[in-house]
């Protein structure tokens, strides 16, 4: 076994990245949980059976001993493990693209496209959207924030749906002008999961302004859906700031 001196000087033989992530993941599989995990999922991507507890680990091993020396170490590190076959292993590459933080910046937006437009589900959109995209945005926002408006109009809907999560978490840094914007262009959509981002991204900023949220709302519940009304209410519901009906009598709210 190397020690981890001699494991950091061989970090960037990305084959020997791949074995030693598929190594730690398999150790930690518990394969009669991967059925169980696929059928959640609704994907036929292969999944091993390793919990998000063992999943983290398995990041948190790598991105000690996995240091990329620059941009290019780092795109090919993270392609390298993402090319494994299983979920799990997609996710450490996920991980691992947002645990080298001097590397989640706008110079990087094409290695998240990449992986937004691969992983094409919810689970690895979302990740990359909030933690790897967000962060970059959170940098850079002008820069970020005009990549970010060629998304909102991306034929991938996934690529929609990152550009509408890409300010969750961010509360007071978050550009509401932007977010606005982005709900409204996508207000008209049909598809389950760029209703759900609308409502998500509206819930989240709700806790920050939620007087700006709430007259965002009613001024647009005949544009908005339902769902993404429902969704955008939900924390403002609670409070009592906010009601929203169960079931809406005019417009896209009753889709």
């Amino acid at each position: 076994m190397e020690t981890v001196d001699e494991l950091q000087e061989i970090c960037m033989d990305f084959d020997r990245a791949a074995e030693m992530v598929a190594s730690e993941l398999s150790s930690r599989a518990v394969p009669g949980r991967a059925g169980g995990m696929m059928k959640y999922m609704k994907s036929t991507t292969p999944c091993l059976g390793v919990d998000a507890r063992g999943q983290h680990e398995v990041i948190s091993l790598a991105a000690r001993l996995f240091i990329p020396p620059d941009r290019d170490g780092y795109e090919g590190l993270v392609r390298r493990i993402w090319s494994l076959p299983s979920r799990e292993e997609k996710h450490v590459a996920i991980g691992l693209a947002q645990a080298h933080r001097r590397f989640v910046d706008f110079d990087s937006l094409g290695l998240y496209e990449f992986l937004i437009r691969e992983g094409a589900w919810w689970d690895h959109v979302d990740w990359v959207a909030i933690h790897c995209v967000g962060e970059a945005l959170v940098k850079d926002r002008q820069a970020v924030s005009a990549f970010m408006r060629n998304w909102i109009g991306d034929s991938c809907m996934w690529v929609r749906r990152a550009a509408l999560l890409c300010q969750v978490g961010h509360r007071r840094q978050a550009d509401a002008g932007m977010l606005f914007e982005f709900c409204l262009a996508r207000s008209h959509e049909k598809e389950f999961f760029i209703r759900k981002a609308i409502g998500w991204a509206l819930r989240d900023y709700s806790y920050e302004s939620p007087d700006a949220v709430a007259g965002f709302l009613e001024a647009n519940r005949t544009r908005l859906s339902g769902l993404s009304c429902r969704e955008g209410a939900r924390a403002l519901v609670r409070k009592g700031l906010l009601e929203i009906p169960a079931e809406p009598a005019r417009g896209r709210e009753c889709r």
